[in-house]
Parts: structure tokens; sequence; C-alpha cells
């Protein structure tokens, strides 16, 4: 599976003209083939093809990166001759349909420039070692994405109808995803906020208001302190809308930025972590997902919670600052 993201530039045009600018080659029959099987599909939901594109815009295309590559006319490979270095995948969970993975702080989910080498990639690779000799069409899928430096939980599908249905869970906020994280402050409430996010492609940065305005999107983000330090709080925090830098700049904004983050953090807290523990990026992990019941492709990941174990940079950092939970 690959996600797409529309950008300014692309934005207003609609969907099939996209794709066809996208994979050059492919004819159009073939997008509204897909299109109709669901297997391309628009901010998780079914098109026909006609719809006006908007930036920010997700377009995931459930086909093999090899079905993918061969329609566009200048396919991602890497160089000739190349020896391509993968991360090494950490499992967390795998069956027949699904995998889940612990991501290192420092990798990207999904590459962002040609010669990137992702998870998306090392997966591929891993499954196409696993299952060497099995043909396929479609290579499994990222359903949930994290920011390059922010560790923790990836979950995908290893099928289309597993992948979908996943991706729909997620869509629809029907699995719980719970973040640990260490903040500025001290805090002593549970609490649940709200807002909105205004995104600024072009530095990548987003901004956070009381009030819709604009284009500015709704966000919900849910806390609890497990546990408080010198100064510092650690958190658990459910991200109930999964809006891009969401948990950093909405907790930024009420005043309890996370521990490490140099595009919405505090210079002097930051200080304190990098010179303590050489933390130079956010320190933000993507801890625990909890399934609801389900019946179908899923159930038997039915009513289970599934967890990613904290880096051991992490662990050096909660005992240096004596922060424990539950848990942990």
């Amino acid at each position: 599976m690959r996600e797409l993201t529309v950008t300014e530039k692309d934005c207003a045009q609609q969907l099939i003209k996209y794709l066809s600018k996208y994979m050059e080659e492919a004819p159009k029959s073939f997008f509204y083939k897909m299109l109709r099987k669901k297997n391309i599909v628009l901010n998780q939901k079914k098109a026909d093809g006609s719809e006006k594109l908007k930036t920010g815009d997700t377009i995931r295309l459930y086909l093999a990166e090899e079905t993918i590559e061969k329609f566009r006319k200048t396919p991602e490979k890497p160089a000739a001759g190349k020896q391509v270095k993968y991360p090494k995948l950490d499992i967390v969970y795998e069956d027949e349909k699904v995998i889940f993975l612990n991501k290192p702080a420092g990798v990207l989910s999904q590459k962002a420039k040609e010669t990137d080498v992702s998870l998306t990639e090392a997966l591929g690779a891993y499954l196409s070692e696993k299952n060497a000799g099995e043909e396929t069409m479609f290579r499994a899928g990222l359903c949930n994405r994290l920011d390059r430096n922010t560790s923790g939980l990836i979950l995908a599908g290893k099928t289309v109808a597993a992948t979908q249905q996943l991706s729909e869970l997620i869509a629809e906020r029907a699995v719980g995803k719970y973040y640990l994280t260490v903040v500025k402050g001290t805090v002593t409430e549970t609490e649940r906020i709200r807002g909105y996010l205004t995104k600024n492609e072009r530095t990548n940065r987003v901004s956070i208001q009381r009030e819709q305005q604009g284009d500015a999107v709704y966000i919900e983000t849910a806390y609890r302190p497990l546990c408080a330090g010198r100064g510092c709080t650690l958190l658990e925090v459910e991200l109930v809308t999964g809006k891009s830098h969401q948990i950093r700049s909405h907790l930024a904004s009420i005043g309890h930025p996370l521990a490490g983050d140099t595009k919405y953090g505090d210079a002097e807290f930051n200080r304190r972590f990098r010179e303590k523990y050489g933390l130079k990026y956010q320190l933000l992990h993507s801890w625990k997902a909890v399934f609801p019941e389900l019946t179908g492709t899923l159930s038997d990941l039915s009513g289970k919670t599934f967890t990613a174990p904290l880096p051991s940079s992490v662990r050096r950092i909660l005992q240096g600052e004596h922060l424990t939970g539950e848990g942990l």
C-alpha cells in the first residue's frame, strides 16, 4: 500500500487527473476499476474519480509496489549496483493478516523522496523474503504513520481486506491510540482538550486555535499524568483525532511542551534533556493500540491490546528523572 498526500500545488484538480499524472502509463479504465473495487480510496472512503482534491487529502493505493512502479515513467528504484540497507524490524505481533511493528526514532514510516529507505520498504523486503516463491498482487501497507523522530507502534495489513478494515477502524477512531511522553511542568489532573489545527505546508509547522478559522480542522487530545518529577511529568496521551504534529503542538499550546521538541518546545527545558541524556528530538512514543470487539476479517484482534516496549534511551531518561508508571 502506498499513501499520497495532496499538496497545495496539486489541489483543485480531479482525483482521476491526479492519478493519471502519478501513474502516467496506466489507462483510465484501470483507475476506474480500482476505484470501484476500493483498491484506491480518498480519505479512507470510496471515490469515483470526479472528486476535487484539497490540500491535505490522502489517497491510498492498495496495490502491489510492482504494479505502481510498472505504470510510472520514473519508477522509484535504488541506484544500480547499490546495496539497500533496510531498517531492522522489531515485530510486536504478526499473523496471516496483519503485522504490528515497533518503529525506532529516526526511521521514516514512508519515504519522503526517491532516495529514502523507510519502514515501508523494510517491511516489503521482509515479507518478500518470508514469502519467497509465492505470487501476490498486494504488499503490506502501513495503516498509521509516525513522525521520523517518534518511536513506537505501527499497524500494517498484509492483505487488501485486512489493510482496508484496519484503515477504516483507525479513521473511525475505533482503535484506541495511546502515547507516552515527558512534558514540561507538573500535570496533576486527567484532561481532555479540544481545539482547531492549521498546517503551513511550506514551513511544515502547525498552529492551534480555540475557535474554527479558515481551513483549521478539529482536534481532540486526552491525557493523564502517570508520574511527576523535577519540573516535568510523564504523561499517557490518547490521540483521539490523528492530525499532523497534534500531540506536540496541542500540549505546547497549554504550556506543557514535550521534552526535546525543537519545533514546538521550550529551549531551556530541551537543553536540560540534551545535556543530561543527549536527547536531540521530541520524546514521544506510540505505546499502545486498544482494539474494540470485532467480527469478520480482523476478529482475531477483537478486544486485544498491543504494546510497543519503550526504547532503552527513553527508559534511561525515565530512570534518571525518577519517572515511573503502571505497565512500564
